[in-house]
């Protein structure tokens, strides 16, 4: 069965086809407004959120299907201790598909080895967002009409910022893309993104600090708001949280066509003068991700009704003496056993949140 859990669970052709099918679906809605009756979507939300969840609601609902499930864990099963997979088995007995957001990195993927529905990943910690990604894809496609031969730079929260982490990976696929990551010393793109998705895929990228040495040259600004939640140190979130601001002055040192994207939500790193220049697309973007999650519900669906199987069959081992150093992980907070893939270099990665392997 095929799942959503990290944008390399589809190829570059079904990403494309997923976008363009978005593209179809905008151009005519009423041709899809029923293609999903009878049908029904589980939103499993662990973490807050209102985009997203409102997106996936809004969707099945154009879609023609129904929607249930909880926006707060601490009203379901979970309150009493039941572990993500008994969630899913339970939920999958009365839906056709299950959205799921969790706190917990690697959450989704567990699921989906036990599910008998499709899984999409609606964000798991600081791990990824596929479907934020595909958002993201489909906004620059409308936005500069091409996804290949672009500058793309990623401001902010590096470090813990899913969105990023995601939409490099789809990205690297493209040709001609070029990275600039900007970002203080604290919050820099994790190693591995760099190592096991940039360097491994051939995709140029450098390390910048300020955003005016840069805004010249980029295509893409994408902003991220530095996330209060994944801080254990609050010291650290307070000396870095205005790192960065993009104003009316940074905005005049950019090109006349390029495209502002954020996650959302903001805070101030972009002030309000800014969402009155034509450049900025991040309210656009956020009506683009309701379109795009249609096109991939309905995609799920056909290829389960098809059979099609997972590109991935999450290979993996169990390396004594090696754990999951990530207290954030799904094998260190359920009764899931530490399994490792070997990465660049030799190295063992964990196979639910790609932190590096430790000895014990």
């Amino acid at each position: 069965m095929r799942h959503l859990t990290d944008p390399t669970d589809i190829t570059r052709k079904e990403t494309d086809d997923i976008v363009a099918l978005a593209l179809d679906i905008i151009a005519n809605r009423e041709k899809y407004s029923e293609v999903c009756k009878g049908k029904k979507l589980a939103t499993l939300f662990y973490e807050p959120s209102t985009r997203t969840r409102l997106s996936f609601t809004a969707a099945m609902m154009e879609l023609g299907g129904n929607v249930l499930g909880f926006s707060d864990a601490n009203s379901s099963s979970v309150s009493k201790g039941e572990t993500v997979e008994d969630t899913v088995r339970v939920v999958g007995n009365f839906v056709d598909i299950i959205a799921m957001r969790h706190h917990i990195e690697g959450a989704p993927l567990d699921a989906s080895m036990v599910s008998r529905v499709p899984i999409i990943n609606a964000g798991d910690g600081a791990h990824a967002h596929p479907t934020q990604t595909l958002t993201d894809l489909l906004t620059i496609t409308r936005e500069l009409g091409h996804l290949d031969n672009l500058t793309i730079g990623f401001c902010g929260d590096l470090l813990y910022g899913r969105t990023v982490h995601s939409l490099i990976k789809a990205l690297s696929r493209y040709e001609g893309t070029k990275i600039v990551l900007i970002a203080p010393d604290s919050l820099r793109l994790p190693d591995y993104i760099k190592h096991d998705v940039c360097e491994k895929n051939g995709i140029e990228y450098r390390e910048v600090s300020t955003l005016e040495e840069v805004m010249g040259e980029l295509d893409i600004l994408y902003m991220t708001r530095v996330q209060q939640e994944r801080f254990s140190d609050k010291a650290e979130y307070e000396r870095v949280k205005d790192c960065y601001i993009l104003d009316a002055a940074k905005m005049a040192l950019a090109k006349e066509k390029m495209a502002v994207l954020h996650p959302l939500p903001r805070v101030n790193e972009i002030t309000k003068e800014v969402d009155a220049d034509p450049r900025a697309a991040y309210f656009r973007q956020v009506e683009n991700g309701k379109f795009v999650r249609k096109a991939l519900i309905y995609t799920l669906l056909k290829w389960a009704e098809e059979g099609k199987e997972s590109l991935h069959n999450h290979e993996a081992v169990e390396v004594e003496g090696l754990v999951c150093p990530n207290k954030k992980c799904i094998c260190n907070n359920e009764p899931v056993d530490y399994k490792f893939q070997l990465a660049e270099g030799g190295v063992y990665r964990c196979l639910y949140c790609s932190t590096k392997a430790e000895e014990k």
